[in-house]
């Protein structure tokens, strides 16, 4: 016996053997044949045509009524729930009911998978339901689902813990079927925006997870190590630099869908594992990266919802085009009266201790603007915005501004406060982008530990010619979480990163033996909820004896129960 499962647990355990005892095997291996499915039934079931004759279909029990010879399951499966009717007679025709009585009725439980093949029907209260003629057992739940409570269409002791949800997101998606279509709409995202690229002719492409430079952002990298090769490796903060390897090779428009990994604080909208989008196509510019940008964005808000108008949080946002374009001197100006052109280093510094900005010693003249830019005018962007030509400190990688050398061809997209996509006019002069990385390379010596490594290889490519491109990348997460009203990036991923499970502090059976405690029956106590020799200094003999000795009787230990007395001699032993 297992002391550390639950009540319904060994029930459903004992469930299982007696499955197995009657030869049915509670997990079989054999296809099961599925024709329809709940939403299909539910939609095109007409009574006059007596359609949908010969049904099989498969799901999760997620409730039961059961009524004598007949009874009701509400059958889940992908697409939603269904009513089944089981009636002792269609299921068992000879004289033999244990297929009904027995496994029906008393083996099965709500969370188990069945298959059922029947005939549909409307009963008497108008609801469409399968009523049953044959029914297989495809997989014995022997854990109980939380129980969810719905009545009159209200949702009562509903599944809500995040921590949970987040940490068993498999529970979630069963007690929380509507969570699916977040993440049916995510993918809905990503299929929309390649249908739109793959139109164009541009190339869907895959490029180096694990790089032994981690380049194309500015950001800390998760560091491993490659034990054939004897070399440090890092998983990608970017896939900037391979992908514009690429068009350096001939290809006039690659994108990638990855996977970024980079190692920094974790919260509300940031995920040390996330997904992003990057685009990149030979001879445009970030004018028409722009326009690129409001199409796609656009075409995703009307393939989702039918509009242009999305919904996130309080505030109704347009994603119809054109968008404002504000540059981002101008944007600080309009939210905090200061015109910070041509200013230097410790000109900045300055400003943000007028206006309370915190900053680090280590931030560089680029950094510092960004930190202003962040606190003072971004929040403010709520309909769709783009900030454009950021000072050349802030953008290694991107072109120097044609009217102005100070500047970069550069923009992001601010939406709702924050930033949903990024992108440049491409830098393709090699002798530039190496000073640019090794100004990074100074920033770094002096502290900043998310400045850019300097790529010799990428400079090398350059070296060979790379066309005008423009380059854009955008974040999936943070665009689904925008684009389905979520407030949390957790929402959206399927499996976010989490703290380790907290566990329980227990004490070994030796810290109880040492008390006079019999070892047979540490289980026991702890099973009583002492899992501490601790948790055991204040507890009366009497109550305790009573309530080990009640485990002992109800589990059938077959133990032998202590007599009062030892249980007053383990006690007085702790002190």
């Amino acid at each position: 016996m297992n002391l550390e499962l639950s009540e319904q647990e060994v029930f459903r355990r004992q469930s299982l053997e007696e499955l197995r005892k009657l030869g049915i095997n509670p997990y079989p291996g054999a296809k099961y044949e599925v024709n329809t499915s709940s939403e299909e039934i539910l939609s095109k079931f007409d009574p006059e045509k007596n359609n949908f004759q010969e049904v099989s279909i498969a799901g999760r029990i997620m409730s039961r009524r059961i009524m004598g010879s007949a009874s009701f399951v509400e059958l889940q499966d992908d697409k939603g729930k269904i009513q089944v009717y089981f009636k002792r007679d269609n299921i068992c025709p000879n004289e033999d009911k244990t297929l009904y009585n027995t496994v029906f009725k008393k083996l099965l439980d709500i969370g188990d998978i069945i298959g059922v093949k029947g005939n549909v029907f409307v009963t008497k209260v108008g609801e469409t339901s399968i009523n049953v003629t044959e029914f297989t057992v495809l997989s014995k739940s022997i854990k109980p689902l939380p129980v969810v409570k719905e009545k009159d269409g209200q949702t009562y002791d509903a599944f809500t813990d995040p921590e949970q949800r987040y940490r068993q997101r498999y529970l979630d998606l069963i007690v929380n079927p509507h969570v699916k279509d977040v993440f049916t709409k995510r993918t809905k995202i990503m299929n929309t925006m390649r249908e739109m690229f793959n139109e164009r002719g541009y190339l869907e492409v895959e490029t180096p997870i694990l790089q032994p430079i981690p380049g194309g952002a500015a950001a800390r990298p998760f560091i491993t190590h490659h034990n054939a090769l004897d070399i440090p490796l890092y998983l990608r903060i970017a896939n900037e630099l391979y992908l514009k390897r690429l068009i350096v090779g001939g290809f006039d428009g690659v994108y990638e869908f990855s996977k970024d990994f980079r190692n920094e604080g974790m919260d509300r909208t940031h995920n040390p594992e996330f997904t992003v989008m990057e685009i990149y196509v030979a001879y445009k510019d970030y004018n028409w990266m722009m326009e690129f940008t409001e199409e796609m964005l656009e075409r995703v808000a009307m393939a989702l919802h039918g509009t242009t108008k999305v919904k996130i949080g309080n505030n109704e946002i347009d994603f119809k085009a054109p968008y404002r374009r504000v540059t981002m001197i101008d944007a600080i100006k309009e939210h905090t009266g200061i015109d910070i052109s041509g200013m230097k280093e410790e000109q900045l510094r300055k400003v943000c201790k007028d206006l309370d900005i915190e900053i680090d010693e280590t931030f560089g003249k680029g950094k510092i603007i960004d930190e202003i830019f962040g606190e003072k005018a971004e929040p403010h962007m709520i309909q769709p915005t783009f900030i454009t030509d950021y000072p050349v400190e802030m953008s290694p990688l991107c072109k120097k501004h044609r009217d102005n050398p100070e500047l970069t061809e550069r923009f992001e997209l601010m939406v709702n406060g924050k930033e949903l996509c990024n992108a440049y006019t491409e830098l393709n002069d090699p002798i530039d982008q190496l000073e640019r990385f090794q100004d990074q390379l100074k920033l770094s010596e002096k502290g900043d530990d998310e400045a850019m490594f300097i790529d010799m290889d990428f400079v090398r490519a350059l070296e060979y010619g790379m066309p005008p491109t423009s380059g854009m990348g955008i974040g999936i997460d943070r665009l689904t979480m925008f684009m389905t009203g979520q407030e949390s990036i957790q929402d959206v991923l399927f499996f976010p990163q989490m703290r380790p499970e907290k566990k329980e502090k227990r004490d070994d059976a030796s810290a109880y033996t040492k008390l006079g405690i019999p070892e047979d029956w540490v289980a026991v106590i702890q099973k009583a909820g002492y899992l501490t020799i601790d948790g055991l200094k204040d507890v009366k003999p009497g109550a305790l004896h009573q309530k080990i000795c009640g485990i002992n009787k109800k589990n059938k230990l077959g133990l032998t129960n202590p007599s009062q007395d030892d249980v007053v001699s383990w006690i007085e032993n702790i002190k």
